[in-house]
């Protein structure tokens, strides 16, 4: 991956609508070399796909929490099934494997805290072998972007 590809990807981070024509005049290519680039990073699977933002307050999911999630064990079946399980809840939006103190960071979104005690009594306290979760709730958002820095 060169600048150009770098340029391409950060411009589509930006906009994700531009037509090619667009694109190519933002990162200083001709068309036809530009949808090449951009068919070659789909392909490679660096860009793996299109999506809309949406705006999870208007969207009436306004609560984010985060969760740090512990295991009993660690075994390979433990740490399958768990994995499993939060791959099929909605409401996880990431979940991170972690070093230190915990072993899960899951963002979840919900639409009140009675949905949240449910999300918890519902969904998490049936997966076996968590042996503790512990939750914060964030009351604001200092920073959130899809878009890289074009430095790296």
């Amino acid at each position: 991956m060169d600048e150009k590809d770098r340029r391409i990807i950060r411009e589509l981070q930006l906009d994700g609508r531009l037509t090619n024509h667009e694109l190519a005049e933002r990162v200083s290519l001709s068309p036809s070399p530009c949808l090449r680039r951009l068919r070659n990073l789909e392909k490679s699977g660096t860009i793996q796909g299109y999506t809309a933002l949406v705006d999870q307050k208007a969207y009436g999911l306004p609560i984010t929490v985060f969760i740090r999630i512990r295991l009993e064990t660690h075994s390979q079946d433990s740490v399958q099934t768990f994995e499993q399980h939060i791959n099929q809840i909605d409401e996880i939006l990431d979940c991170y494997l972690m070093t230190g103190g915990i072993d899960y960071l899951l963002r979840v979104i919900v639409k009140s805290l009675e949905a949240y005690e449910d999300f918890i009594r519902e969904k998490i306290h049936c997966i076996p072998a968590v042996a503790s979760i512990d939750t914060s709730f964030a009351y604001g958002v200092v920073k959130h972007t899809r878009v890289f820095a074009s430095n790296f």
